[in-house]
């Protein structure tokens, strides 16, 4: 599997600690592609989580910015093609902050996504997680 690029060192603040507890990698590299696990607002330990929808989708939206940009891809979210986000519940609230971090994330660029509403996510007090799908030039 040496085509694939794993990347949880120096990725974010618990990158390595999910590696280690849960196994999986917060993104893989393939080529010029790049794939990211799904984000929240996980910081240091995987405990430091705000209960604000506002500061989790805001904090989610800078965790895929800064995995993008370790990863190679320098122009961050317009990198993106493709967005997939899950949430605790899907209701105007949430599209409405989902709206406003495009808007600043992504000015001039309309990935595609799929927005959709689950009962739980990975840990008890999570509201949103966003995967994304990336090109790297």
């Amino acid at each position: 599997m040496s085509h694939l690029t794993y990347l949880n060192s120096g990725i974010s603040e618990s990158g390595d600690q999910i590696k280690e507890t849960l196994g999986y990698s917060q993104a893989v590299k393939v080529g010029n592609f790049v794939e990211i696990s799904g984000q929240g607002d996980m910081g240091a330990m995987m405990s430091a989580m705000s209960r604000d929808l506002r500061t989790q989708i805001a904090k989610a939206f800078e965790n895929v910015d800064l995995i993008l940009k370790k990863a190679g891809a320098e122009k961050g979210w317009g990198a993106v093609y493709k967005v997939r986000s899950y949430h605790v519940p899907l209701n105007d609230e949430a599209l409405e902050l989902m709206k406003e971090n495009y808007q600043k994330w992504l000015p001039d660029h309309a990935p595609t996504w799929t927005a959709l509403g689950v009962q739980r996510l990975g840990l008890d007090d999570m509201r949103i997680e966003i995967e994304v799908t990336a090109h790297i030039e």
